[in-house]
């Protein structure tokens, strides 16, 4: 679908909204920076609730604001809320920013948060997220209280994932007689195409899949930021070579991911600013144990762990840049066991499945995104034929993420690749949505497409919620990884590694960070 904006002043329909039509940059063409992007997917949809991924995020940082967002040290920094204060063990009390606007020049109120939070306990994705809190209560146009059913360590860092929507904007129905507000997963809603948000970027022509515009809000509230650029052209570059390519030609200015063969040609690039970090995104693969009957016996789980040599993926496919994984929670983080170490070992596998009765093997179905992890094509190709060493048969199939989520979803194959980032920066949150048993009304085990389920582990991460000790917690939280260990719940594969290119005089270096939303609102480009 295309939609180009414009003006109120037409009188047509707009796809989003926009304060002051044409002069929507607020700058002089003489003073504009054009920055030119290239992803190697652009986000599914305009709704910053529809799904929780990373494309969404990154979308949201452009166009909406959260109320607090982490720095780069991970420290917390004010946004839409000024400040912030404990009122009591379940209260936390938010300042809201005065004088802000959103694009369809509608004020910014706590009327918006709470529009917002309540929509959040309803969408499929984000409902498990924030399932700790009550409420969410204006108490007058500039305060607002989240409320959490009980003590509840993890309130700042939820607070980095409200985003809060244009209440009047959304409200009411659209020219089909649907609700506004209403979220569609994979479909066609108003939010999907629609936007009113408080960021630094209005959405001016989406072409899905081809290309995306932003430009400058006029009226946007952070008049102190750096943030230089008054126009981003977004395109979607699935292959590493063309987009890689692109930046050296001069055919964009800044790309992600950088693929790992590139690296050592880029840091060496006079004219390119290549930034690298370590990441928190587990790579993983879930064994579906509703769909395989041999799935169920953790003897074949562990066994196809042992057979899946992810210290030579790394090795050989991402050429070094990850970090190989034995469970979830990344070095660093509360839950991280530093006992659970990878453990290839082909002759345990073999001995595994024939001890399992399954020493003739038997036959899966795979199915992974190509576009949407590091290699991720190449490391499902690589899993398959590792698999078949203990005569398991895989029916590999790949696809764009776009047509790789609603797949996933419905669980359509026997064993689906899944990467995370833990929302909350929090390990709990990995079990919360990759290996709690599937809940549909809570939301947990959203993206638990094993179906795995541990009666244990779900009551340890409840209870994790609920403990201000925080040395208590983390003691918690890693005998957890312990269990998952154990069971082989799923197939840690490793930590994905970040980067990011740009050319000499466009300073990414700032504004990037270890959740992989660059801030670029805040971006600088030389002249």
């Amino acid at each position: 679908m295309t939609f180009t904006l414009k003006s109120a002043a037409t009188g047509a329909l707009m796809a989003c909204a926009v304060a002051v039509g044409a002069d929507v940059a607020g700058v002089a063409p003489a003073d504009a920076k054009t920055l030119r992007m290239a992803y190697d997917a652009d986000p599914v949809s305009l709704d910053p609730q529809e799904q929780l991924s990373g494309g969404t995020l990154e979308m949201a940082h452009m166009v909406f604001d959260p109320l607090v967002r982490f720095t780069q040290d991970m420290a917390f920094e004010p946004r839409l809320a000024e400040s912030w204060e404990r009122i009591d063990d379940t209260t936390m009390r938010f300042h809201l920013r005065e004088g802000v606007t959103f694009h369809s020049g509608n004020p910014f109120t706590a009327e918006d948060v709470v529009f917002t939070f309540n929509r959040m306990k309803k969408s499929p994705d984000f409902k498990g997220l924030f399932e700790p809190f009550e409420a969410a209560k204006a108490i007058d146009d500039y305060t607002v209280d989240l409320i959490t059913t009980e003590p509840y360590p993890l309130v700042l860092n939820m607070a980095t994932y409200i985003f809060p929507m244009d209440k009047e904007f959304y409200t009411g129905t659209d020219e089909n007689g649907k609700p506004k507000d209403i979220i569609i997963k994979h479909g066609d809603a108003f939010a999907t195409s629609h936007e009113s948000g408080t960021g630094p970027f209005v959405v001016t022509a989406r072409e899905q899949g081809v290309r995306v515009e932003f430009t400058r809000f006029a009226d946007y509230w952070d008049t102190e930021s750096p943030g230089n650029v008054t126009e981003i052209i977004f395109t979607p570059i699935k292959e590493d070579p063309t987009r890689v390519a692109s930046l050296l030609s001069g055919g964009v200015d800044y790309i992600k991911p950088v693929p790992p063969n590139d690296l050592e040609r880029l840091g060496n690039d006079p004219n390119v600013n290549l930034v690298t970090m370590g990441g928190t995104r587990i790579i993983t693969l879930q064994m579906n144990q509703k769909r395989v009957e041999a799935f169920k016996d953790p003897r074949v789980r562990q066994a196809i762990v042992y057979a899946i040599n992810n210290a030579g993926i790394v090795d050989k496919i991402m050429k070094g840049f990850g970090t190989v994984a034995g469970q979830q929670s990344a070095p660093g983080m509360v839950g991280y066991n530093p006992d659970l170490t990878p453990r290839y070992d082909l002759a345990k596998a073999k001995a595994l499945m024939k001890e399992a009765g399954y020493e003739d093997g038997f036959s899966v179905t795979m199915m992974t995104p190509n576009n949407r992890y590091v290699n991720d094509a190449k490391i499902a190709e690589a899993v398959a034929a590792m698999l078949a060493r203990i005569n398991i048969k895989v029916d590999l199939t790949t696809l764009p993420k776009a047509q790789y989520w609603p797949e996933f979803d419905v669980r359509a194959a026997d064993i689906m690749m899944i990467g995370w980032h833990a929302d909350t920066e929090d390990s709990a949150n990995y079990t919360e949505f990759l290996t709690m048993t599937p809940n549909a009304d809570t939301g947990f085990g959203q993206y638990n497409a094993g179906n795995y389920s541990n009666p244990k582990v779900d009551e340890m991460i409840l209870q994790s919620q609920t403990m201000v000790d925080l040395e208590a917690r983390a003691a918690l939280l890693q005998d957890v990884e312990r269990i998952l260990y154990d069971d082989a719940a799923f197939v840690p594969l490793h930590w994905q590694n970040l980067s990011w290119a740009a050319r000499k005089g466009v300073h990414i270096e700032d504004i990037v960070n270890v959740m992989d939303f660059p801030y670029l609102g805040d971006l600088v480009i030389d002249d």
